[in-house]
């Protein structure tokens, strides 16, 4: 699951679905008569607690997982957020008629404000797929990391090793000279120097891999490693991630919860 897909009508919809939450233990209506008041609250009938302000409260959380996951699920068909929707709009349809129906009784806190919650609940999970503002990220991305001088050392980052060379993956500076500087004119090259410019750089083989740290240009999927379509994780800008394995052009990751997979787009990788 990626957060970062979460949009700002997402965050709307998560703030009505904590606002609902609440509204459920205040006061659902209350009666006044003989001297005395008489209130309950939504759990105290569980067909209210759990049918309708619950309902709604799933609703959200199905809206928000279909959005962080790589590719939209189905449930008996039918979009994961579009059954999250009918929840929601399910609920508010009830605690409208419920508020409007009432006689002999008082609507209580819980229930306006429960109401007005499932509105907005309803109304965000509607229009953000149709309003292009709504549409910009809840949480923005990095920035892409700078290429860093010879010796300097990121600040922080996930498991970063030390203070490294900086350089293109695949390419090997040369024995005995600084990295980044070429070799004088008409010097041989020495035996694993990089290629001449405007040659592919050659690949380490598979024997001489040695795991090291990367970090990635922009967000990139991680496929798993059984050759399945669909991306298992996403690698972020700003983050570094270990590569354990080469397979062909492609690494194998480790991501920082431990998963594995295939990363297939190498190009412009940053090595630590």
């Amino acid at each position: 699951m990626n957060i970062r897909s979460l949009t700002r009508g997402d965050g709307v919809v998560i703030g009505a679905a904590v606002v609902l939450f609440i509204a459920s233990f205040l006061d659902f209506y209350s009666i006044s008569g003989y001297g005395s008041e008489y209130s309950r609250n939504a759990w105290e009938s569980l067909g209210v607690g759990l049918g309708t302000y619950m309902g709604a409260v799933i609703g959200a959380v199905l809206i928000v997982v279909n959005r962080c996951l790589p590719q939209p699920r189905k449930v008996a068909g039918l979009d994961l957020g579009a059954v999250g929707t009918a929840f929601a709009i399910m609920a508010t349809w009830t605690l409208l008629w419920t508020m409007l129906d009432m006689e002999n009784a008082d609507a209580g806190a819980g229930l306006i404000l429960g109401f007005i919650a499932g509105l907005v609940l309803s109304g965000f999970a509607i229009a953000t797929p149709l309003v292009p503002a709504l549409q910009a990220a809840l949480v923005p991305a990095p920035k892409p990391v700078a290429p860093l001088p010879y010796g300097a050392q990121p600040q922080g980052g996930y498991g970063y090793p030390g203070a490294q060379p900086q350089q293109p993956y695949g390419a090997q500076p040369q024995p005995g000279q600084p990295f980044g500087q070429p070799a004088p004119q008409g010097a041989p090259a020495p035996q694993g120097a990089p290629a001449p410019q405007g040659a592919p750089a050659p690949q380490p083989a598979a024997g001489d891999f040695s795991p090291f740290w990367f970090a990635v240009p922009v967000t990139r999927p991680l496929f798993a490693e059984d050759g399945s379509p669909n991306p298992i994780a996403e690698l972020a800008p700003g983050t570094w991630y270990l590569a354990v394995e080469q397979r062909g052009a492609a690494l194998v990751a480790q991501t920082q919860d431990g998963r594995r997979g295939v990363l297939q787009d190498t190009s412009g990788i940053q090595r630590g």
